[in-house]
């Protein structure tokens, strides 16, 4: 591929599409699961690309890596065991590793040649993959969490893919009830919860879905992310017991959205998404 182009995906649910231009493909590989493609594009950075989908770039999964993550670490009052399914490009994990209670982390991921691609070509979000904390699995995450023991984990990040092919079982009853069952009393389940503008139905049902597995507590925070559709996207947090305040002095955590006043507002919902939601 020679000179510039655009690359598009178009979003049948939203009927919309999102492009970036393009100078050349720099990779791509077909695993067992999926087809992972990397393009250099003119201003974005690097960008991923499974099957067709984007799943970030250089520029911009800050927003979505850092709020997958800081939320539910702040707000939990000791974390020390995380629990990462999915989230293969280690970005996540980075931030997770960033708090330093954090004994260790566990990231299980489906399909491997995920993280080797973001080694490759986003090191910079696998600056963590070595730390003595972490842990990275390449396995079936529904079965790790069926598999994981009772009240072992402080919190659970379920960052996937949209709820299609690999990921689909990631947005059912029978997976939340194994985060539930593996979760300690205080612990918390974080899920992407897609764009609170066009799938608002979606998250309802997520968080029904939850509620059936034993969760009574929750919050959907929303937050930008310009290379995903509509470019406003969410993570829902669902707790056993107790609330959603959160330590607000962010000790030892370099971030480039995340702060307690982000924090702070975006567990305010704009009117429509708090009466779909019921909060």
């Amino acid at each position: 591929m020679t000179g510039t182009t655009w690359q598009y995906e178009n979003f049948e649910p939203t009927g919309s599409a999102i492009g970036y231009r393009i100078r050349r493909k720099l990779d791509e590989v077909q695993s067992p699961f999926q087809k992972i493609e990397i393009f250099e594009t003119t201003d974005w950075g690097n960008l991923m690309l499974i099957d067709g989908a984007v799943m970030l770039t250089s520029r911009d999964n800050f927003f979505y890596h850092e709020m997958m993550s800081h939320p539910a670490l702040f707000t939990h009052a000791d974390p020390r065991h995380v629990v990462i399914i999915g989230g293969g490009d280690c970005g996540t994990l980075r931030e997770v590793l960033k708090h330093p209670g954090v004994e260790r982390a566990v990231q299980c991921d489906i399909d491997e040649q995920v993280t080797r691609m973001a080694e490759k070509w986003f090191p910079e979000l696998c600056d963590a993959n070595d730390d003595a904390r972490a842990q990275l699995l390449f396995d079936d995450g529904i079965a790790y969490m069926a598999d994981c023991e009772q009240a072992s984990v402080d919190i659970v990040i379920v960052d996937s893919t949209d709820p299609v092919g690999p990921a689909e079982g990631l947005f059912n009853r029978a997976f939340y009830a194994s985060c539930f069952r593996a979760l300690k009393d205080d612990g918390i389940l974080v899920q992407q919860s897609e764009s609170p503008l066009a799938l608002l139905e979606l998250i309802r049902e997520m968080r029904g879905e939850m509620r059936k597995a034993g969760f009574t507590g929750f919050r959907t925070l929303p937050f930008p992310q310009p290379c995903y559709p509509t470019g406003w996207w969410s993570c829902t947090l669902a707790r056993k017991a107790g609330g959603f305040d959160f330590r607000e002095d962010g000790a030892g955590v370099a971030s480039r959205y995340y702060s307690a006043d982000i924090h702070r507002g975006a567990l305010t919902l704009p009117p429509f998404v708090a009466a779909a939601l019921g909060d």
